[in-house]
Order: structure tokens, then sequence, then C-alpha cells
């Protein structure tokens, strides 16, 4: 990612690239984000980072957009990257966090600025179902309210970490005729 150069070969290649809505044109806007992160705001965990007084990820996620296309770039790759200022419950990106943030037999744990404790469920059709039938959530719709709610649920039973029941709730929904 630090030596992506757009006028490489390699650079042709990804250009072809596609997967469902998600084409080589926003591939490279991701790379030339990417680089700028890690060339000029020293990289994804700073850009996730929780500032003091913030109750949870959101305003850094909202804070981590605007720095990725703080770069001029293409407006159709802004669609790629969730929004919780709109409203979004930013389902990827809580999952992203998640992984990176948490220690577990699923989660790789790696940064450590970012407790836990500040992390927001990963909320879907699945998840939410299962939330709504288990008491967890009384909200109807998948956003962000919706994801705070069912964190703010969670969080009665495991403060430190509430985000650690997403799996039982994804699975539950998934895998079980719950």
């Amino acid at each position: 990612v630090i030596d992506y150069a757009e006028e490489t070969k390699s650079a042709e290649q990804i250009r072809l690239f596609v997967h469902r809505t998600f084409n080589g044109l926003d591939l490279n806007q991701f790379l030339i984000s990417l680089q700028h992160v890690y060339r000029n705001l020293g990289g994804l965990e700073e850009i996730f980072a929780v500032k003091p007084g913030e109750t949870d990820v959101y305003p850094a996620i909202t804070r981590a957009r605007e720095s990725f296309f703080e770069m001029p770039h293409l407006q159709r790759a802004e669609k790629h990257f969730s929004n919780p200022a709109t409203g979004s419950a930013a389902k990827r990106l809580s999952m992203f966090l998640r992984w990176m943030v948490r220690q577990g037999p699923v989660d790789f744990g790696i940064w450590k600025n970012i407790s836990p404790s500040h992390l927001i469920c990963p909320l879907d059709v699945h998840s939410g179902n299962v939330a709504r039938k288990l008491g967890l959530l009384q909200r109807k719709q998948n956003d962000r309210k919706a994801a705070e709610e069912l964190t703010q649920s969670l969080a009665l039973l495991c403060p430190e970490d509430p985000v650690k029941y997403d799996i039982a709730l994804f699975g539950l929904g998934v895998f079980e005729k719950f």
C-alpha cells in the first residue's frame, strides 16, 4: 500500500477488479486513501482512535471516514465506507474494529489503543432479529440507534466487553431457527 502507484502494471490489473458493487476504480481509490492514511496520519489505528469523553467508536468512525476521503476522490467510492453521522449502523466497520480490538478466538486483538468497552455490536438482520426475540432490542430498524441500543443492553451483561456476544447472536440467527 505504501508503495502503490497508479501508473504501474499492477495498477492496471487493479482497475479490472470487480466484486459486487466494488470495482477497480473503488479499489484504486481505497489504496490511494490507505497510502495517505499510513504516510500522513499515523495509520488506521490512529484514525480510528476514540477521544477522551467519547462513549463509543461512532465519532471515531466518522472522523476516520473524513480522513479517508480528505484527498480528491471519486464520489462513488464514499458508498463503500459507512457513515454513522447519517444514521448507518456501520456493520462492516464495527466488525472490523471488533476484529482489531478484541482478544478472542475469532478476533485478532492487535490494536491496543481502543478499549473493547467502546466497540459497537455489529448489527445485521440476523443479530437484530435474535436480539429482539431475547428482549435486548426494541427498535425495529437496523440502524445506528438500534446498534447503540443493542450494545447498551449487552453492556449490562459485560460493560468491559459488550461485543463479545456478537458471535452468539449472529449464530443463533443464522444456524438455528431461533
